[in-house]
C-alpha cells in the first residue's frame, strides 16, 4: 500500500458521506500523518444495516492521530452544509481538501425508476456536489495547495453506459461534470479532479453488501485502494488539475505493483469495469458477455419457443432440487421473463408446500420478477455467471424483493453440480 508521507498533517480536509465506506477510509489514511478531518454525514444514529456514524468515525479518526469535527449534514440541505462549513473554518481555520464522496444509486432502467429516486440521485449526487463545492471554493482559495476530488467517473457517451440505469449515469456525469467546469474555472486558484475505481462501482462497502449480498464480496476491493490514491492526489501540486483518474493506473505510476493488498479476497475475479472502456473490440465482447446485443448482430439472431434446450433441461434440473427445507428457507415466489434465443415466461414457487417451478405466469401473487436473457439465466443457474455481476452489469433485471432475489443464490448453489 502507498506509505504516507506527513504531507497533509494540519491540513483540513471537508469530506462528505465519511461515516462509513470510502469516504471514511480517505479520512482515516489522511488522519494517519495529522489531519484534521470534517466528517459531513447524515447518520448520527446507528443503522440497521449500515455500520458506522458520524461520531464513531469521529474516534477512528481520533485514534490513529487525526483531529475529527462531526457535522450532521445531508448534501441536499443548504442550510446545514453552510453551517458544517462555518464549523469547519472555525475549528480548524479553513479548508485545504474537498472530497465529495456522498452519493446515491439506483440501477434500473427509466420506466423501472420513482422520480423520487430520480430526484434523489440527482440531488445529493449532481447538486449536492454542485453546492458543497460552491460553498467550500472561498476557503479553497486561500489554502496553498487547494484540492477538490469528486468520486466520480470519466466522461463516457458511449451508449452502454445510459441504457441500463439512465437516472443514476446522469447523476453521476453531473457529477464530473462539475470537475469538467471548476477544473477550468478555477485553473491556477484550486486542483479540481475526479476518481473512480478501476473495477467499476465495485469497492467493497456495506451499501455494496445491500445492493449485491454478502457473497459480493469476493468480487470486490478494499476501499484502501481508492484512500491510497485520493492521498497521492492531494500530494501534487494545484496545477495538477482537470484530470479524470482511474485508482489502480494512478497508483501503478506512484510504484505500487501488488494490487492483490487490495483485494477482498486475493486471486478471486474482480467484477467488471463501470462506465470505463478499454478498446471498441473489448467493449464488444463485454457487451455480448452481459446480456447486450449489438445492434450490427441483431438480424443475426435465430429467436425460438420451444420448451426444450438449456433453459427446459435448467427448470427440469431446478425441478428435481425442490424440497421442503430449499421453500422453509426461501419462501418466495420467483417469475422469469426471458428473451434471446428461448424467450418465455416461467417461475419458481419457493413458498408453498414442496415448491414447484414450470413454463408461463404463476397462478397468484409473485414475490420477485426476474427479466435476462435465456443464454444468461442458464449460466447464471450453472454457476458461470454471478448474480450480483449479473445485476450490477445490467444483464439482470429486477423487480420486486431484493432479499428475497438474494436469498435465490442458495439454490442457485445447489445446482451447481447438476448442470
Amino acid at each position: 500500500m502507498l506509505q504516507n508521507t506527513g504531507k497533509l498533517a494540519g491540513r483540513t480536509l471537508f469530506i462528505t458521506g465519511a461515516s462509513r465506506g470510502i469516504g471514511k477510509a480517505i479520512a482515516l489514511k489522511a488522519a494517519k500523518d495529522g489531519a484534521n478531518i470534517v466528517i459531513a454525514a447524515k447518520t448520527a444514529e446507528v443503522h440497521p444495516k449500515l455500520p458506522g456514524t458520524i461520531y464513531s468515525a469521529a474516534k477512528e479518526i481520533e485514534a490513529v492521530g487525526g483531529k475529527a469535527l462531526p457535522c450532521l449534514v445531508d448534501v441536499r440541505d443548504e442550510q446545514q452544509i453552510s453551517e458544517a462549513v462555518r464549523n469547519a473554518v472555525k475549528t480548524f481555520g479553513g479548508i485545504d481538501i474537498l472530497i465529495n464522496n456522498a452519493s446515491a444509486i439506483n440501477l434500473t432502467g427509466t420506466l423501472d425508476t420513482p422520480m423520487k429516486k430520480v430526484d434523489l440521485m440527482m440531488s445529493v449526487n449532481s447538486r449536492g456536489t454542485y453546492l458543497t463545492s460552491k460553498l467550500c471554493i472561498p476557503y479553497l482559495k486561500k489554502s496553498e495547495n487547494g484540492h477538490i476530488l469528486n468520486l466520480s467517473p470519466p466522461l463516457n457517451m458511449n451508449p452502454i453506459w445510459f441504457k441500463n440505469h439512465c437516472a443514476y449515469t446522469m447523476a453521476k456525469y453531473g457529477m464530473s461534470m462539475c470537475v469538467l467546469g471548476m477544473a477550468e474555472e478555477f485553473k491556477g486558484e484550486i486542483a479540481v479532479n475526479a476518481l473512480w475505481p478501476k473495477t467499476g462501482k465495485t469497492i467493497y462497502t456495506a451499501a455494496m453488501d445491500m445492493l449485491g449480498g454478502s457473497d459480493v464480496n469476493r468480487q470486490c476491493r478494499k476501499p484502501e485502494i481508492m484512500a491510497d490514491a485520493a492521498y497521492a492526489v492531494f500530494c501534487r501540486p494545484k496545477s495538477f488539475t482537470g484530470n479524470f483518474i482511474i485508482d489502480e493506473d494512478f497508483l501503478k505510476a506512484e510504484g505500487i505493483q501488488d494490487f492483490d493488498i487490495y483485494a477482498v479476497v486475493p486471486g478471486h475475479p474482480l467484477l467488471p469495469d463501470f462506465f470505463l472502456d478499454e478498446h471498441p473490440d473489448s467493449l464488444r465482447k463485454k457487451m455480448q458477455d452481459y446480456g447486450e446485443t449489438p445492434m450490427f448482430e441483431a438480424g443475426k439472431q435465430q429467436v425460438s419457443v420451444t420448451a426444450e434446450g438449456p433453459v427446459a433441461k435448467t427448470f427440469k434440473a431446478i425441478e428435481g432440487a425442490l424440497s421442503a427445507d430449499v421453500v422453509k428457507s426461501t419462501g418466495g415466489v420467483y417469475q422469469f421473463e426471458l428473451s434471446g434465443d428461448q424467450p418465455g415466461t416461467w417461475y419458481i414457487d419457493l413458498k408453498n408446500e414442496n415448491g414447484c417451478s414450470g413454463q408461463g405466469k404463476f397462478p397468484g401473487k409473485v414475490d420477485v420478477e426476474m427479466s435476462m436473457s435465456s443464454g444468461d439465466f442458464v449460466k447464471m443457474f450453472s454457476g458461470k455467471m454471478k448474480p450480483t455481476l449479473a445485476f450490477m452489469s445490467g444483464k439482470l433485471k429486477i423487480k420486486g424483493d431484493m432479499a428475497l432475489a438474494i436469498k435465490l443464490e442458495r439454490l442457485m448453489t445447489q445446482l451447481k453440480s447438476k448442470l
